[in-house]
């Protein structure tokens, strides 16, 4: 008697059960020909999806064994919606995919595709080859079935089986057949090779194995940058943002160079040459999810950004597919809510199938896929499905679901449902699916056990290696080259994109013009750099700071976006990944938190989840930071960078001069474009437009703009401070950032005329903190005094602090800081915020020690 709950065994039992009651059609078919009259598919079309869910559902089965003695971290499995095998198969294998992490099928299937093994559909959806036959396997070569308990045979030494498993490596390949090039790579044995090098991938993933080919162990992901599949988190829907954004950009890069020239994996590596999107110029981007992420405001936010772009005649071409099977792990879809959700979307065209029937489902999604790519639109694809052995190895589905809708989920298995139609057909028997089956099955534990041996990552070094490296010597070398054509056969360009007026001949500048001068000046030498946001392209920003950028290079590459910063960061995330260099700006500071996810969870673990085979290279503005006088109280003067600070591998800067403020931003320009960098320049809104420093007219906080021939000297490396001498500069150390680098000099005036001699530490980069500069220059005095002007609590001042004393740091240190508030309208801002009086009355405390 088989049980009500999908246990692995349950599952396969019944599968087999099934499989056994099925009647031989009258006559055999020949795969070449459709399985009935008006399918879209062959017989050889519908065993390569057969193939696909086959070795999708063995690595399920594979996945709870392994869990089942402690070496398998991962059991989320595909079970149930092996039907996406039928969108993998209406797509191009060059379409970038970002996949729902129930894709096991499609991940197989596009492994077959792009190895050439199974045919892939032209512009209108038809295939541009036949696909080989796949030779059905004889009944008689049936091994014996495993059970749960036993062990598959060996295969050989270690270094045999990943010498012949490996797809593509020549000796053996893992389904055992003798990988002869006489012989070629067609039919049902090449089809195996595919098949098995995508299983060891997913295998390797289980098991946390350094082999990984995508996340290097670091995480169980669907991705592989030859197959065009990016890698997600499992973070729901939080990637379709940047699907978004990466149509956007496909379609932009399209019409800028429609013969679709590549740059190769690295698209940002040639500084100053044109951008080129590493897929062809008709590509079609993918987003998987599931029923419950259409509920995630992530969801909705690129829902609504697509259909908005649509309305307003931009093009995004970009194919949504939902698997619906009508829980969010344990949570109900109300019925009908999802369909009425998709189908209300404006400016997205909506496609539905029933996801567990191989036919329906590939007529589908070759319409839906063909109709975005002949109108570089959004479409929906809506596929029903199911879901079987729980959420994930853990889940009890009996707690929630009656042994009635788990029976019924059954009987709608999408495996099962195209072998009954195969054999309908005349394609193959009964006996010799299950053959292919338990053939699959003996290939998927094979490589289980060969992957367990494999290497994990061993030290901390070999986890972060790829999270954010970082190559001074290569971003200042680009800082120099951009200098050299900016001044030598780029100067004309340059002349005539600043009307002739350069902004180093225009007398000293403001924080806020010399970013503008900056940007544009970053521009010109970066041809994929895009600026956008809200505001920043008619009205130039609320502040200014892009004034006139729109004018000089128009409205492809400045553009306003919808008041959405979830989206805004989405298509920055899709932009820099397709191959331009996104420079989002966020509005204030305290409008980054409705969005921080698509910074920590999405852009900063691009290449830790891909070992940086992607990236997104972005440098997002965001004015912030507290001080202005008589305006907007905390939605406006947010003083709070701890969110930013915890993201590992985030570059943070925060120019507080407007000299240094072109220099970072070229910095950070070249950082994005040399190492991929997620850069955050955080600019304080309070010195924009500031003139003076001690007194009324004095213009100490103005600054000439440096021509090209002194951005090398001025170059500021990530990670590096700026120190001020103040009197003798001997007595007490100040270290600060942003608003405090005026404050505290204008305390150390106060101090100098008492005799104190202050040596002022701008920090500029608040991650990473320049800890040499900091431990160096509290050395020197022995004394440091910390001025924070974000809160006390999770402040940049308790990094500083920390640094201190990993340094070996043994002087007397103080710190002063911004209350743990809000910042309040008014005058009542000045109760909370730092102020001067606190810093020369901590300094004066500090010296009494």
């Amino acid at each position: 008697m088989l049980s009500d709950v999908t246990t692995p065994q349950d599952l396969d039992d019944r599968f087999r059960e099934a499989l056994a009651g099925l009647a031989a059609a009258p006559r055999r078919r020949d795969p070449a020909e459709r399985v009935h009259d008006g399918a879209p598919l062959t017989g050889a079309q519908l065993l390569d999806l057969f193939d696909a869910q086959v070795t999708s559902r063995q690595l399920d089965l594979a996945g709870r064994w392994l869990r089942s003695f402690g070496e398998g971290f991962y059991t989320i499995g595909s079970a149930g919606h092996e039907g996406n095998a039928a969108v993998a198969a209406a797509l191009r294998p060059d379409d970038p995919a970002l996949l729902h992490y129930r894709s096991g099928a499609f991940y197989c299937l596009r492994a077959a595709q792009a190895a050439g093994e199974v045919a892939s559909p032209g512009p209108e959806g038809e295939t541009d080859a036949p696909t080989p036959e796949a030779a059905p396997v004889s009944p008689e070569a049936e091994p014996a079935r495993p059970e749960a308990e036993e062990t598959p045979p060996a295969a050989g030494t270690p270094a045999e089986a990943e010498a012949g498993a490996e797809a593509g490596t020549g000796g053996e390949a893992a389904d055992g057949t003798a990988d002869d090039p006489a012989a070629g790579r067609d039919g049902a044995a090449g089809r195996a090779d595919a098949y098995a090098g995508a299983a060891r991938d997913v295998l390797r993933g289980m098991v946390a194995s350094a082999r990984e080919p995508i996340a290097g162990g670091r995480h169980k992901v669907f991705g592989r940058a030859d197959l065009a599949i990016v890698p997600t988190t499992s973070t729901i829907a939080s990637h379709l943002p940047r699907a978004v954004g990466a149509g956007l950009a496909l379609e932009r890069l399209r019409r800028r160079d429609p013969a679709g020239r590549r740059a190769g994996a690295d698209p940002l590596g040639d500084v100053g040459q044109p951008p080129r999107s590493p897929w062809p110029p008709d590509a079609i981007v993918v987003c998987s999810f599931g029923d419950a992420s259409v509920n995630h405001a992530s969801a909705t936010a690129a829902f609504n950004t697509a259909g908005w772009y649509d309305h307003t005649g931009l093009r995004i071409p970009v194919l949504f597919v939902c698997e619906d099977n009508g829980l969010g792990i344990s949570v109900r879809s109300p019925k009908g809510w999802v369909e009425a959700t998709l189908r209300s979307k404006p400016g997205i065209r909506y496609f539905s199938a029933d996801g567990t029937d191989p036919v329906q489902a590939y007529e589908a999604a070759v319409e839906a896929a063909g109709w975005v790519r002949r109108h570089r639109r959004p479409a929906v694809l809506h596929l029903s499905t199911v879901r079987l052995m729980g959420h994930a190895g853990a889940d009890a589905e009996a707690a929630y679901r009656s042994s009635g809708e788990i029976a019924a989920d059954l009987d709608r298995d999408p495996l099962l449902a195209t072998a009954r139609l195969l054999v309908a057909a005349g394609v193959a028997t009964a006996d010799e699916l299950l053959a292919r089956y338990d053939e699959r099955g003996w290939q998927v534990r094979r490589i289980a056990e060969e992957v367990l041996g494999e290497p994990k990552l061993a030290s901390a070094a070999e986890v972060v290696a790829e999270t954010a490296p970082r190559r001074p010597a290569r971003v200042a070398r680009a800082v120099v080259d951009a200098a050299t054509r900016a001044g030598g056969p780029g100067a004309a360009a340059r002349a005539d994109v600043f009307g002739g007026r350069l902004p180093e001949a225009a007398g000293p500048l403001t924080l806020a013009q010399s970013i503008n001068a900056a940007l544009a000046d970053g521009m010109l030498d970066h041809p994929g750099m895009v600026v956008f946001g809200e505001d920043v392209a008619a009205r130039g920003g609320v502040y200014g700071v892009t004034k006139g950028l729109r004018d000089r290079y128009g409205a492809a590459r400045v553009f306003d976006t919808l008041l959405d910063e979830t989206s805004i960061l989405g298509l920055g995330l899709g932009a820099g990944l397709a191959g331009l260099l996104p420079v989002p700006e966020i509005q204030y500071l305290a409008y980054l938190h409705n969005a921080e996810d698509q910074l920590r969870g999405e852009a900063a673990t691009m290449r830790f989840f891909s070992s940086g085979a992607f990236r997104n290279p972005m440098v997002v503005r965001v004015p912030g930071l507290a001080y202005q006088e008589g305006f907007g109280g905390h939605f406006h003067n947010d003083n709070s960078l701890a969110v930013l600070r915890d993201v590992p591998g985030l570059v943070i800067a925060v120019p507080a001069r407007p000299d240094d403020a072109a220099a970072m931003v070229r910095t950070c320009l070249a950082s994005a474009a040399v190492d991929g960098s997620v850069c955050v320049l955080v600019e304080p809104i309070a010195l924009y437009h500031t003139r003076d420093l001690y007194t009324e007219g004095d213009g100490e906080w103005l600054a000439d703009y440096v021509g090209p021939g002194a951005w090398a000297a001025g170059h500021a490396p990530v990670g590096r401070a700026r120190v001020y001498g103040v009197g003798s500069a001997e007595d007490v150390t100040i270290v600060t950032f942003g608003n405090g680098v005026p404050m505290s000099l204008r305390a150390a005036a106060t101090l100098a005329d008492e005799g104190i001699g202050s040596r002022v530490v701008d920090l500029r980069w608040i991650a990473p903190l320049p800890v040499a500069d900091i431990v160096r220059e509290a050395s020197v005095t022995g004394r440091v005094l910390v001025v924070d002007e974000t809160r006390r609590s999770g402040g940049v001042g308790e990094g500083v602090l920390a640094a201190l004393v990993d340094g070996g740091f043994v002087g007397a240190a103080r710190r002063v800081a911004s209350v743990d508030s809000f910042v309040p309208l008014g005058p009542a801002a000045r109760e909370v915020l730092v102020t001067e009086d606190a810093i020369t009355q901590g300094a004066r405390t500090l010296l009494a020690r």
